[in-house]
């Protein structure tokens, strides 16, 4: 992967990381190092940094940045502005210099009906199924070439997702890794089919209980701890016992020995009742009030965004409401004047034009705030879910490492039943959470198709 290009999806600010590397969308970064925890070390102006590995698509032809220009080899001259290029895989396509519009058809000189498969590239143009901010150039690779009726995406609970004939065109952005980002965009009816329950919802719901097992997990050792003290205090108390004390000889010797060995067994299940409690217990408290911290912050900052999303969904929906009672009384005064009622008509008429246009300057407003509350929602989703395997795979093999401490710590006071701590050892060393989060996801995921920006 090292060595290739890559265009950027999203803006980055770099505050994510001590070395971050900034850029804007749709600007394009030289890979310099792949590292395992989804970043990336790369260059774009002379300037190196890092940045996540889900803000950016690969560029893995050339030909996808520098679109071929070619001469047209039909006899009729191409319409004016119209360009003729090869895409990468050997297709002819076309594009109008002056209003962008692309098409695998060759245009006519006739003006194009609306049925032609021509798109208007917007200013959040499709990029693997979803909007982004860039710019990309015109090849139809970075284009979606088909026709889209107003409002034609599904409105799911505020959220916009493609048309389920554009949905083969979105790509996982973390293939082969069962990454949160890529699986939990859509909602879903809870266990009751009661409520409905949002996918970010279901994966704060999974660290909520690997919280809670945390805490169970402490008590446990807290539990143990006692027992250990209690065994300690009972065998200290046994060797300073004075039954037999007046026996003799080498007897005598090897009974005080096995009393004095009572003694040092009760200071050794002491002193592993203490390692316990400041090793294994009180890490594992501490991991977890942080844990608790961060799932608190992540849940408002999300649940914020998805409010602010439903305010602007609300907001388009009123502004296309008003939008059709504007044109509604336009098409009224345009009768009335077809017909002459009164010499006021006329001027009813201006007035009517004024509000539909300035409702539909409205309703276009509105979807472009709408867009905006999207964008920065989906944006910090891949961001936050990416830190949300972050922290369980910390607090999975924080777990773990302090399992194989206890069970180091029992094999230091119990050299002779090593037995029943060596299966824990073996299953420890198995532990996996790539694997976990993958068995996870296969059974909890509620959606792979990413949400898009409205279309008007």
């Amino acid at each position: 992967m090292s060595g290739s290009l890559c265009r950027s999806l999203y803006s980055f600010s770099g505050e994510h990381h001590q070395q971050g590397l900034k850029f804007e969308a749709g600007e394009v970064i030289s890979v310099l190092q792949v590292s395992d925890g989804g970043w990336w070390e790369g260059e774009k102006d002379g300037v190196r940094g890092w940045f996540p590995a889900s803000y950016v698509q690969i560029l893995e032809k050339p030909g996808k940045m520098n679109p071929q220009k070619i001469e047209d080899s039909s006899q009729v001259p191409l319409p004016p502005g119209w360009q003729c290029y090869m895409s990468p895989q050997g297709r002819r396509y076309y594009v109008n210099t002056v209003t962008n519009e692309t098409t695998w058809e060759r245009p006519n000189s006739s003006p194009v009906s609306l049925k032609s498969p021509i798109v208007k590239k917007t200013s959040l143009p499709t990029v693997n199924g979803f909007h982004s901010s860039g710019s990309p150039l015109h090849h139809p690779d970075s284009v979606h070439i088909s026709v889209r009726k107003p409002s034609g995406e599904p409105q799911i609970n505020c959220v916009t997702f493609p048309h389920p004939d554009t949905m083969p065109e979105q790509q996982l952005l973390k293939p082969g890794e069962w990454s949160y980002c890529d699986y939990f965009w859509a909602d879903k009816k809870d266990p009751q089919g009661n409520t409905t329950v949002t996918g970010f919802e279901e994966l704060l719901q999974k660290q909520l209980k690997g919280k809670q097992m945390q805490k169970e997990m402490a008590e446990f050792i807290r539990e143990r701890i006692k027992i250990e003290e209690e065994y300690a205090k009972n065998l200290a108390k046994l060797s300073q016992n004075s039954l037999a004390f007046q026996e003799e000889g080498t007897l005598g010797e090897a009974w005080a020995q096995l009393k004095k060995s009572l003694a040092d067994e009760a200071e050794v299940h002491l002193k592993f009742s203490s390692k316990l409690q400041s090793e294994v217990e009180k890490p594992l408290l501490n991991f977890r009030e942080n844990f608790k911290k961060d799932m608190k912050k992540f849940d408002h900052h999300i649940a914020d965004l998805r409010k602010q999303l439903s305010s602007r969904y609300a907001a388009v929906e009123k502004a296309r409401k008003a939008l059709a009672e504007r044109q509604k009384d336009l098409e009224v005064k345009t009768q009335q004047l077809e017909i002459k009622l009164s010499n006021k008509t006329e001027e009813d008429i201006k007035k009517a034009r004024r509000k539909s246009t300035q409702a539909g300057d409205d309703l276009m407003r509105c979807v472009d705030l709408y867009n905006q509350a999207q964008s920065k929602w989906f944006e910090e989703m891949v961001t936050t879910t990416l830190e949300l395997e972050r922290l369980e795979v910390e607090r999975v093999e924080m777990i773990r490492q302090h399992l194989c401490q206890y069970t180091q710590l029992r094999h230091e006071t119990d050299m002779f039943n090593q037995s029943t701590v060596e299966p824990v050892d073996q299953l420890l060393q198995k532990v996996d959470p790539a694997k976990d989060r993958e068995f996870w996801v296969k059974e909890h995921k509620t959606g792979d198709i990413r949400p898009m920006d409205m279309d008007i």
